[in-house]
């Protein structure tokens, strides 16, 4: 007769003033500081936020190293951080590498989408602009829904991981939370646009890959908890004794052959293509960046992001599992000692806080809020943009007023984000009461979001596609999925209810059938009766001109120039200056020049590269690398275990200081004017 295990609650280490000073205070100390930044980059460079094309796509002049920053920061949610170690801690070791490969390959292979933009829709602002360039109102209405409900998936998501762990570490408000979070995130959305969502990537990845360094020293090094690699491993052997994982080879934590964790590499894999080609905020990056380097900055932001999960999870996901007995004669204790982490506690991703409470005390529980704080705040800021842009662009402009000019987009787009803001914290907050938490949304997002992904794809990348074909594709995708859905959690699981939904295989079964089904459908469907389309019309697709910066007012420094002429100088030869004193509608029919088809080939060879080293790296992580793990059912030694280890520790610290020192040597030469010129004017008016 089995015995069902007891569970305590999550003690908080931190008071609520804590947790209240981190989400308030810190949101806002960024807030003042990109709002400082915005104001030197608006008095004494070149690019104005106040111009439309800046703030919703940067002028289209971001350097790789800046977007590759971007990638990293944005796509790492908190779920990036807490789901990952909620694997780790449930699966063992497989869990952080399959939650890596789930968000590293699409991000590569989206490199090759976004080389299809720069190519063929180079002036749009959304995808869906596209969309509705080459299909019409239809589809544009139905993209648009999935566009929205995507936004809608990640933001919950992002409050619900982030809140959940406030509530745990300090004891405050879940409501509160949800509310408070996104406040400071919409200020600095608000005056700084694009750009100074990309500059606050990049100082929050600078703390990101901090934070994961001290957790590093602390478990592998210095922690009397653990201190060592192979001490470790001794507590996870034992752990694997204690507690043994159902599916894995020995019932261990230190092997690959994890039925659960491949189950749970599908998954993640699957929800990941959702979370990238869906997401406005992906395509909002393709579109900021310079056309020749937008292929490189997703490669590098592939790599570079792969070592957040993995180094992250292994250190505390793996952590957290060995110290679940932990009961030192020196506080502090695991959080729900005597008792393992509930499953609404684990759900919720409450084993990495676990853990940096038992490693490093308040200490700890301080720099895990803070490391989830800066994960929500810039991935928040990421939809926050995107979302203003599809509101702006794709409903506003397009359906209630064609001709309006640069400043209403940016005015509208500062409405719709105040409103966001507030409607983020209810939609989280209704699903909180609903008892949905992060670890439901994760494994539902695929399921519902799949059947969109390849028709999204194809849009921008293959001249057969016909409308009939993206019709049945994420109509017909959508349909099958959630048949699977419910049929499969019926047979698996016994009952159709809302945590049965989310088991992986109920996810799996919808996430595989809608995806497979919607590209059968998708490229039949088309190639009954192939369109022959060349992309005129999306290229036609032309950038707004303001207004406002026609006049521009004479005490602003030489360096300054006009939306027009800055558009001018970004583009290239991409499209012909049209005039400044006429509206410019939403499409333009233009022809290639020679520059224009020198262009484009360029980018179709950079679209073959993104091809070989995409296919390469998923060859490489989804294949060798586990796979043969896996089915040999190998057991790691310690010294292989050692090696594991080390390797993502190195990968961390070539990513964090990739991330941290491209971005300011490609900046150096604008870092330089804008310091100069700001000391110029102290001077200057010093003098007075």
């Amino acid at each position: 007769m089995s015995i069902e295990p007891s569970y305590s609650d999550f003690k908080p280490l931190l008071a609520q003033s804590v947790g209240y000073g981190v989400v308030v205070g810190v949101g806002f100390f960024f807030a003042a500081i990109m709002l400082i930044l915005t104001t030197l980059q608006r008095k004494f460079f070149k690019f104005s936020p106040a111009s439309s094309e800046e703030f919703t796509s940067a002028s289209r002049s971001v350097k790789p190293g800046l977007v590759c920053c971007g990638i990293v920061s944005a796509w790492t949610w908190s779920a990036t951080l807490l789901q990952s170690s909620t694997a780790a801690y449930t699966f063992g070791i497989s869990g952080p590498w399959w939650y890596g490969v789930g968000g590293t390959i699409q991000v590569a292979m989206f490199g090759m989408v976004a080389s299809k933009v720069k190519q063929n829709a180079n002036g749009a602002h959304t995808f869906l602009e596209i969309v509705k360039a080459r299909f019409g109102t239809s589809a544009h209405i139905l993209f648009t829904f999935y566009g929205f409900l995507c936004i809608l998936l990640v933001c919950g998501s992002l409050l619900l991981g982030g809140s959940a762990t406030v509530n745990a570490l300090t004891g405050m408000n879940v409501t509160a939370a949800c509310f408070l979070l996104p406040i400071g995130i919409a200020v600095y959305v608000i005056f700084g646009g694009l750009r100074a969502t990309f500059i606050c990537d990049w100082s929050h990845t600078i703390i990101l890959f901090i934070i994961i360094y001290i957790f590093t020293f602390r478990a592998y090094g210095t922690s009397p908890a653990i201190g060592s690699i192979s001490k470790l491993y001794d507590l996870l052997e034992q752990a694997s004794i204690n507690t043994p994982v159902v599916g894995n080879q020995g019932g261990s934590y230190l092997t690959m052959k994890s039925n659960q964790g491949l189950v749970f590499g599908a998954v993640t894999i699957l929800s990941g293509f959702t979370g990238v080609v869906c997401d406005q905020g992906y395509w909002q990056r393709a579109i900021a960046s310079h056309p020749e380097s937008t292929t490189k900055a997703y490669m590098l932001g592939g790599i570079s992001w792969f070592a957040v999960p993995w180094a992250f999870a292994s250190c505390l996901g793996l952590s957290a599992r060995a110290l679940l007995t932990n009961a030192s004669p020196v506080p502090p204790n695991f959080p729900t000692y005597p008792s393992p982490l509930s499953p609404s506690q684990t759900s919720a991703g409450l084993a990495a806080p676990a853990a940096a409470a038992v490693l490093m005390g308040k200490g700890g529980a301080i720099t895990v809020l803070l490391v989830v704080f800066m994960a929500v705040t810039s991935a928040a800021s990421a939809e926050l943009i995107g979302v203003s842009s599809l509101f702006s662009y794709d409903i506003y402009r397009t359906y209630f007023r064609p001709n309006a000019t640069g400043d209403e987009i940016v005015r509208v787009s500062h409405y719709f984000i105040c409103f966001w803001a507030v409607w983020m914290g209810c939609w989280a907050t209704i699903l909180n009461a609903a008892h949905i938490d992060l670890g439901w949304l994760y494994y539902v997002q695929g399921s519902i979001l799949s059947p969109a992904v390849i028709p999204i794809g194809l849009t921008v990348s293959w001249s057969k596609l016909t409308k009939a074909g993206i019709f049945c594709g994420a109509i017909g995708g959508a349909c099958l999925g959630m048949l699977a859905w419910m049929i499969g959690c019926w047979k698996i699981y016994g009952q159709i209810n809302i945590t049965n939904l989310a088991q992986p295989y109920s996810a799996l079964c919808s996430s595989l059938t809608g995806l497979f089904f919607s590209g059968i459908l998708t490229v039949g469907v088309s190639l009954l009766n192939p369109a022959d389309y060349d992309f005129s019309g999306t290229r036609a697709i032309s950038t707004l001109e303001d207004s406002n910066e026609s006049n521009i007012s004479g005490d602003c420094t030489p360096d300054r120039v006009s939306d027009a002429e800055s558009q001018k100088e970004n583009k290239g030869t991409s499209e012909k200056e049209s005039s400044l004193t006429q509206p410019v509608s939403d499409t333009k029919e233009v022809g290639l020049d020679e520059d224009q088809e020198t262009r484009v080939r360029s980018l179709k060879m950079v679209f073959r590269k993104a091809l070989i080293y995409s296919s390469i790296l998923t060859l490489i992580v989804v294949i060798l690398v586990p796979l043969p793990m896996f089915f040999s059912h190998y057991v790691f030694s310690k010294k292989f275990y050692t090696f594991w280890t080390a390797c993502s520790i190195i990968w961390a610290f070539a990513s964090g200081t990739f991330c941290i020192v491209l971005p300011l040597w490609e900046s150096r030469n604008e870092i330089g004017t804008i310091l100069g010129s700001t000391y110029k004017s102290i001077r200057k008016r010093g003098s007075l």
